[in-house]
């Protein structure tokens, strides 16, 4: 039972880290810290909720806030800060399975590969949603207030994943059910400029 709490606890750990990876990152290591429904220790993944991490993921949030801030959330993502950004997702969504995945004495590298694709399949999801929900909105304040609704959504989804880890498979179906109902509207209008010719 422990392996499966913590693969879904992992799971949900990186989906958040997928959709934004600052505010999931500390809080996991925050809550490791008190050993308060995850604990890293006596992992290889102990350095999640060491103080340096945790300072070190505040102050890139703070840089990528003021980045948001001064060229635009949108002008940010579409550039090589967003692409580093995109990296980083992936790359805390794999360390954050391992180290869930890890917490009982399980071999963790597995984590690395489904934290990998979990963050990725969020990734997808959120870059399908964002342009359609930036057109919608004719507001520009509200347009700004994406990445903030973003952050929640990463953060609300972290702690469901600590408080009932099984809650992770109902997100990871949610967005892949998004990534691919999007897809086949994809196809479609494809399918629609071929007739055309």
């Amino acid at each position: 039972m422990d392996l499966f709490l913590d693969i879904t606890l992992g799971l949900g750990l990186a989906v958040a880290a997928g959709v934004r990876p600052f505010l999931p990152a500390l809080l996991a290591g925050a809550l490791a810290g008190a050993n308060l429904g995850v604990d890293f220790d006596h992992t290889g993944y102990a350095f999640l909720e060491s103080a340096a991490f945790l300072i070190a993921v505040g102050a890139a949030y703070v840089l990528v806030l003021a980045g948001e801030a001064a060229l635009g959330a949108e002008r940010l993502e579409n550039g090589p800060l967003g692409a580093a950004l995109a990296g980083l997702s992936l790359g805390l969504g794999a360390l954050l399975f391992a180290g869930a995945l890890g917490q009982h004495g399980d071999a963790a590298w597995p984590g690395l590969i489904g934290g990998l694709g979990a963050a990725a399949l969020a990734q997808a999801a959120v870059r399908q949603v964002l342009p359609g929900a930036r057109r919608r909105l004719s507001d520009a304040a509200a347009r700004r207030a994406l990445p903030v609704y973003l952050d929640g959504v990463a953060l609300l989804t972290a702690a469901a994943a600590v408080l009932a880890p099984p809650v992770s498979l109902l997100a990871l179906a949610a967005l892949a059910r998004l990534v691919l109902a999007g897809r086949r509207r994809q196809g479609e209008r494809y399918a629609g400029l071929r007739i055309l010719r």
